[in-house]
């Protein structure tokens, strides 16, 4: 979107410097010495409680990641429920939470139970009959001064245990047969607007995650790798360059206007046989004043490409450099993507409104497609009470789900957002530099991201573009924007939903919708396929209570799970 505490011993490690892909060094942040308080833990039991099961994952049939593989394609290769049979679709079970919250989480399923969170909530319910198995509750032990969203996007498995951020600086992991806590660790400073809402990656015994904050003052975005076992920090590498020919792309920081941004708020891509963690960034700080950070600002609106080892930078490509000064953060995790004929493709959408498609192996830009309306964006921000209304707007674009990717018909699916937002910019001399609060450039105070459009005029669309040339295929427009995850699968559907509630299947090849069913309930959190017992399903995450940032109302939200009749 540093202030930062650690542990003696990562006081330690953070001392260390990490060499970037560009040749240069990069120091990273030094720590206070001093540790926030952890916040107390219980774990409820349910009447599916299942201690004893410790199940083999299987890609085949589980959903292992936020976007199923670690490479991110958002594909499930089952097609028992297909064009032919989808539209007999029905219901199967629900579990519902007890509590309105912002549900955006990714869901997981491993070997019969799906895993999901809130804010300090992380649930395991049965895969085929939504009962809970147990429900662990971290109570934050600090809040950040402004935290509008209050919300967590999902956890990290890696055998047999979950691995999740909280919003008072901490990482920890749970036991994910029983929901004990095993660990749990310092990883930042809620004091000065970092929280940790991403659903983290875990690989070869460590887990990756990253800080959100960037639209706060003096915020600096950077990874962390933490052992899977025991949560020592490993490594910690900052994504805004201190030294070297990155650095010069800022101007000098001073006091009051410190470099800051390249936060990162959702996942993570991972290359295992490279050993590369592919990681998006935000907005550079503040968001709207151009004029008080010239230059690039790398690595802002990239994707960076991080050893998975030490932290070194490998590859960086910034997909954003003429128009940044609206808050269009590189949100969704990135894509690695091999197409049928070989080619390996990185896959990134941002709330620009627009999926890039790069070649992996020489980083040439292959295409750069528009998925939402975009006007005014070349328009410099303004000073007067008029201000200057742009689209995509800040809550605009592709969100923190991304594309889907189906080998089947070599197409990318992608949703997005139209709403467009009004800013007015204050004159820099009145900036207010103080920690814990948006730094934005804003003029009005109340509206520190500017006026959104009303509701009544927003927007959803579903762009589906061929996966070798960026031609669109087809598109799909809705009367409210599609935020949601969205999954393609080898029955030749294409599964997502919207603000409206709207749940709906599509043939994948046409973009007909097949199958319908309203939730009620505004859905922004994850949407995803398996197969449990032989029987595959559908399930969604609904409900996203969000009065502030997104002007919804939810009642207490749910996991739905959809099947064909036995």
């Amino acid at each position: 979107m540093t202030v930062r505490h650690y542990t003696p011993k990562a006081v330690a490690l953070v001392a260390a410097l990490a060499l970037s892909g560009c040749g240069e060094l990069q120091q990273l942040a030094a720590p206070p010495t001093e540790p926030p308080p952890e916040g107390a833990s219980t774990t409820l039991r349910g009447p599916a409680f299942a201690p004893k099961a410790h199940p083999t994952p299987d890609p085949a049939t589980d959903w292992l990641s936020y976007n199923n593989t670690r490479t991110g394609d958002r594909f499930v290769a089952l097609d028992t429920i297909n064009t032919g049979n989808v539209g007999s679709l029905r219901r199967i079970c629900a579990f519902q939470l007890d509590e309105r919250v912002n549900m955006q989480s990714a869901l997981i399923e491993v070997g019969g139970t799906i895993y999901f969170t809130t804010l300090e909530d992380t649930y395991a319910i049965d895969a085929s009959n939504c009962k809970l198995r147990w429900r662990h509750t971290y109570h934050l032990a600090r809040h950040p001064t402004l935290d509008p969203n209050e919300v967590n996007r999902g956890v990290a498995w890696l055998d047999g245990r979950l691995f999740r951020g909280s919003n008072d600086g901490r990482l920890y992991a749970l036991d994910a047969a029983t929901g004990k806590e095993l660990w749990n660790v310092t990883i930042g400073d809620p004091s000065t607007g970092e929280t940790f809402p991403a659903a983290p990656q875990a690989w070869n015994g460590r887990v990756f995650i990253g800080n959100a904050g960037g639209d706060y003052f003096g915020v600096t975005g950077r990874i962390m790798a933490f052992d899977a076992m025991t949560g020592k920090q490993l490594w910690n590498q900052s994504l805004v360059p201190t030294a070297g020919p990155a650095s010069q792309t800022w101007p000098p920081s001073t006091v009051e206007t410190p470099k800051s941004g390249a936060a990162t708020w959702t996942s993570y891509a991972v290359d295992t046989r490279a050993g590369l963690l592919y990681v998006p960034t935000g907005n550079a700080a503040p968001d709207f004043l151009k004029s008080l950070r010239p230059g690039r600002n790398l690595y802002t609106y990239s994707v960076v490409a991080l050893d998975m080892h030490d932290g070194t930078m490998r590859y960086a490509r910034q997909l954003m450099r003429d128009m940044d000064w609206h808050d269009w953060d590189i949100a969704a995790p990135p894509e690695l993507i091999e197409t049928p004929k070989g080619r390996h493709l990185l896959i990134e959408a941002g709330k620009d409104g627009y999926l890039y498609a790069l070649d992996r192996d020489t980083n040439k830009l292959l295409y750069k497609v528009p998925v939402a309306e975009i006007r005014n964006a070349a328009q410099p921000l303004t000073l007067g009470d008029k201000g200057t209304h742009f689209c995509p707007g800040i809550m605009g674009g592709v969100e923190w789900n991304g594309p889907a990717y189906s080998p089947r018909t070599n197409a990318f699916y992608v949703n997005a957002i139209n709403w467009c937002t009004t800013i007015s910019i204050r004159p820099p001399a009145e900036l207010e530099p103080r920690k814990g609060l948006f730094w934005t450039g804003a003029k009005s105070r109340t509206q520190p991201f500017g006026q959104q459009d009303p509701q009544s005029s927003w927007s959803g669309w579903i762009t589906a573009i061929d996966g070798a040339t960026g031609d669109i295929l087809w598109r799909h427009r809705a009367s409210a924007p599609f935020v949601a995850g969205i999954t393609a699968t080898a029955g030749g559907l294409v599964f997502t939903a919207n603000l409206d509630g709207e749940f709906i299947a599509l043939d994948a090849s046409t973009g007909k919708v097949l199958w319908h069913h309203n939730t009620g309930q505004p859905i922004g959190g994850g949407v995803i396929s398996y197969a449990a017992g032989s029987r595959q399903y559908i399930a969604v995450a609904s409900g996203m209570n969000s009065p502030v940032s997104w002007q919804l109302s939810s009642t207490p939200a749910q996991i739905i799970v959809f099947g064909l009749e036995n």
